[in-house]
């Protein structure tokens, strides 16, 4: 199995055995069955001497994850210098460290991240920085790639298929998928690759972020903070996550299955260069579902 195509600068990595392990059941049949499921492990974030948050992660890339967390959240800006991060496996911590002391250290009590779809923390900071972002008004998307992007990630070899109950979020430049990070959470997902531009310096000028998750208010305002335009998913929307798309000018296309989409916000920004009837409807063999037809991730 080809597991990192060129087109990607990082991309899952479904065999690694740290994060799935085996279980033993029965069908319904009562027939004894055994299937991978994905590990969920705590992962405990302090920012200099201060504990912010408890996360609950596969573990894979807890550096991108602890600093991504850190700039969605706006505990770190731009001008601040990280001087450090300290990962110790054994007692799950992780340490960011940064050269001044930030403003948030003292304000913050312990609030604890879990798995659930909606259960991703958002701070009233992040509201208000909503109202000030400024997106790229010369940004377009062209429809061939929203469907050249959508068959290109369903056919990633990914930890989804392999075990399922797992969520995605893929950065992209026109039709080339660059970065794709898996999680429990779809709000984790997006912060390992916040952490990972923030690392690289990697600008977000003509980027675009795909999701396998809901388009939740939090996943508009993550994915407006970092500065890209368009947000794309193979889900649904939620009525909040419409109206903050609308009222700060991103584009919000969601159910991308296909040859079939639905544009809720800055349609304007479409380009149509492909025509739907020359598009093939997803092969129910490739379909994005978990190896168990587990449909936990849409």
């Amino acid at each position: 199995m080809k597991t990192q195509p060129s087109a990607y600068l990082v991309q899952p990595d479904p065999l690694n055995p740290a994060l799935t392990e085996a279980v033993q059941g029965i069908d319904q049949d009562g027939h004894a069955v055994e299937t991978r499921v994905p590990v969920e492990r705590p992962l405990t974030l302090f920012l200099n001497g201060q504990e912010i948050v408890t996360m609950m992660t596969i573990g894979d890339y807890p550096d991108y994850l602890a600093l991504g967390y850190l700039i969605n959240q706006r505990m770190l800006l731009p001008e601040d210098e990280v001087t450090g991060i300290d990962f110790d496996a054994e007692i799950e911590t992780i340490v960011v460290r940064t050269a001044r002391r930030t403003d948030y250290e003292e304000r913050l009590k312990k609030k604890t991240q879990t798995s659930g779809c909606a259960q991703g923390t958002v701070f009233g900071n992040m509201m208000e920085a909503v109202e000030s972002v400024a997106l790229d008004p010369q940004a377009e998307l062209k429809t061939s790639w929203i469907y050249s992007l959508s068959k290109q990630i369903n056919l990633t070899p990914s930890l989804y298929l392999e075990a399922g109950a797992i969520h995605g979020c893929v950065l992209c430049e026109g039709e080339r998928p660059l970065i794709y990070m898996e999680d429990v959470g779809r709000h984790n997902a997006i912060d390992k690759i916040a952490g990972y531009m923030r690392v690289h310096g990697l600008s977000a000028a003509g980027k675009i972020m795909y999701t396998t998750g809901r388009l939740t208010s939090e996943m508009v305002i993550k994915t407006a903070q970092m500065g890209i335009p368009i947000l794309i998913s193979r889900s649904g929307f939620t009525a909040w996550g419409v109206q903050l798309a609308r009222q700060i000018g991103m584009t919000l296309i969601g159910r991308a299955k296909g040859k079939r989409f639905v544009a809720l916000s800055g349609a304007e920004r479409l380009r149509f260069d492909a025509d739907p009837a020359t598009v093939a409807e997803e092969d129910a063999r490739s379909r994005r579902k978990g190896g168990r037809d587990d449909e936990a991730a849409e």
